[in-house]
């Protein structure tokens, strides 16, 4: 199996009114996060692997016309898990997240991927926040007021 690549996506995935999806990690129960997921090639554009990832883990499609990811042009560099290490090339501890958002409507159906998650949730975004593993994850949900206010 070839390594991972060190560069990813985080789609946060929420409603008009800021309740936002979340998803339990099937790995590593109690691991609650927005949809992520790293490059599938070292060219593939960012907003193509938000697009495949947010459909590949819930089953949303981004259509750029009823549903569109919105590319923050923001990146965090974070130091890999050392428990997720084995899966990236020898030495490799870090990894750039690029942040996506997608607005969604509050029935839109979620269909998980059973090797990837086990639960989903929608939560008010402060406790969406409050349940995230992962402190960019926290970071980048508690935008959203400044950012989406008007949904």
């Amino acid at each position: 199996m070839p390594h991972k690549i060190p560069e990813s996506v985080l789609v946060v995935i929420h409603t008009a009114d800021l309740e936002v999806l979340l998803i339990e990690r099937a790995d590593r129960p109690g691991f609650w996060q927005s949809v992520t997921g790293s490059l599938d090639a070292l060219d593939e554009p960012l907003p193509l692997t938000a697009a495949r990832e947010l459909f590949e883990e819930t089953g949303i499609v981004a259509d750029g016309e009823h549903i569109r990811l919105h590319d923050w042009q923001l990146s965090n560099v974070y130091e890999i898990y050392p428990v997720w290490r084995h899966r990236y090339a020898p030495g490799v501890t870090h990894n750039t997240e690029h942040i996506f958002s997608v607005c969604v409507p509050r029935e839109v159906p979620i269909v998980l991927s059973p090797r990837e998650h086990v639960r989903h949730a929608w939560l008010p975004y402060l406790e969406a926040a409050d349940r995230c593993f992962s402190s960019s994850n926290a970071e980048a949900i508690l935008q959203l007021p400044r950012l989406f206010s008007n949904g």
